[in-house]
């Protein structure tokens, strides 16, 4: 019966707040699309520095282990993203050469060379796809895993407060998704692509309940440096991807929506995360 309670209740969280999430990014809000990346950079550096980093060092583990856990986690996202981009590049790279050749052949060198430049403009106007992708997916799950351990401890204490717990998390994870969908929705151009990937990502919270279950003393060792390596993935990805898009030469209106925008999801979150933890202490 707790069991199945903890399944319950992680699918619920994990996965009903990815749903809620793309319900308001791509329903409610979605007029709002430029104005979202600078919301999504907001949320994902407020969960970062207001959540899962204050969890992590509230745990008693020794500071540095935890700052070498980050810096790791970061140094980490940015080789797979170089390993992400270096893939794609090799493919377009061998498309290029095969399409010149025949183009070449059959058309000359002149027609070759428009071929070529028709190709790089649209590779500059947005094929390239964003960098970030694989550490939103990756961080999310480590994320949601430990999720997971935390709706089971609680689960295990007591059914009433596996629920509320439960319900905590998908409260505050909604903000949190929804800059995980702006963010695979610029790489990937779909909107289902985008909320299937961070969907499988939430449902990892069923897998972290079950761990819970079975190895609860033995996770909670290592949940803070779980808590660190999600956060590596969220700060290098507002960083290193959304933060550098912000950076363009606006007008005075544009600039300070880009700003309240930003405020809005650092408050977001913040809000929602503290409300969620004055109703789990009730």
């Amino acid at each position: 019966m707790t069991l199945l309670a903890i399944l319950l209740g992680t699918l619920a969280a994990g996965i009903g707040s990815v749903w809620l999430a793309a319900w308001l990014s791509f329903g409610v809000l979605s007029r709002y699309t430029q104005h979202m990346l600078s919301l999504a950079a907001g949320a994902l550096l407020a969960t970062a520095f207001l959540h899962l980093l204050p969890e992590a060092f509230d745990a008693g583990v020794e500071p540095h282990n935890l700052f070498v856990t980050l810096l790791v986690g970061l140094l980490f996202f940015f080789l797979l993203d170089k390993a992400e981009l270096w893939h794609h590049g090799h493919e377009h790279h061998h498309g290029d050469a095969h399409h010149d050749h025949a183009d070449t052949e059959g058309h000359g060198h002149q027609h070759a060379h428009q071929h070529a430049h028709h190709h790089a403009s649209a590779h500059e106007d947005g094929d390239k796809p964003s960098s970030g992708g694989w550490a939103i997916l990756a961080g999310d799950s480590v994320h949601c895993f430990g999720d997971g351990v935390l709706i089971a401890s609680a689960f295990l204490v007591d059914l009433r407060l596996g629920i509320v717990a439960a319900l905590a998390v998908l409260a505050h994870e909604v903000p949190h998704h929804m800059g995980d969908l702006v963010v695979l929705r610029e790489g990937s151009k779909s909107r289902q692509t985008a909320v299937l990937k961070v969907s499988m990502a939430g449902a990892i919270t069923a897998l972290g309940g079950i761990a819970g279950y079975a190895l609860l003393e033995q996770l909670h060792g290592i949940l803070p440096y779980m808590l660190a390596i999600a956060s590596s993935s969220f700060i290098y990805v507002a960083l290193a991807d959304l933060i550098p898009q912000l950076q363009k030469r606006l007008s005075s209106r544009e600039t300070t929506a880009q700003i309240v925008w930003l405020l809005s999801g650092i408050a977001l979150v913040s809000g929602v995360s503290t409300l969620a933890h004055t109703f789990a202490a009730h």
